[in-house]
């Protein structure tokens, strides 16, 4: 019967400084995929909704997601920059990877979903890793006893 072993302190630290960089990577890129589309949110959704022309999904239902992913990817990237709410952006960032990946499978666009599918890799390896979500807000707000 095989013991789990705590890391060292010092592996401990390693860690958590490198989910922090992996976790701040992954957030300043979904931040800026947001608040570079800000600016003109309704001549984005509208590049975007025409491409689903010929697909399944109604022109509303693309305008209106579209008009919506730059401040879902604008809020999920600062909360994971931040390290704030971590597991609920890590969470809503994977919710909106799925329905990016369903959209763009029923354009037919597998380069752009190959890129979708490694975005929704990071995601799934920092929710698993998340105990090791030390440089954040999250931690310096968490009361002392519960740690």
């Amino acid at each position: 019967m095989s013991q789990e072993s705590t890391p060292p302190p010092a592996a401990a630290e390693e860690r958590k400084a490198a989910y922090a960089i992996l976790r701040l990577s992954l957030g300043v890129n979904i931040l800026l995929h947001g608040l570079v589309r800000l600016p003109h949110p309704l001549a984005f959704a509208r590049t975007i909704a025409s491409q689903f022309a010929g697909t399944p999904v109604p022109e509303f239902a693309a305008l209106g997601f579209s008009l919506a992913l730059p401040f879902l990817e604008s809020g999920v990237g600062l909360l994971l920059v931040l390290g704030w709410q971590t597991r609920w952006a890590l969470r809503a960032g994977s919710l909106v990877m799925v329905a990016l990946i369903a959209g763009t499978a029923l354009r037919s666009d597998w380069h752009t979903l190959g890129v979708q599918v490694v975005y929704s890799i990071f995601y799934y390896l920092l929710h698993r890793d998340v105990s090791d979500n030390g440089f954040a807000l999250d931690v310096w707000r968490r009361p002392a006893a519960r740690g």
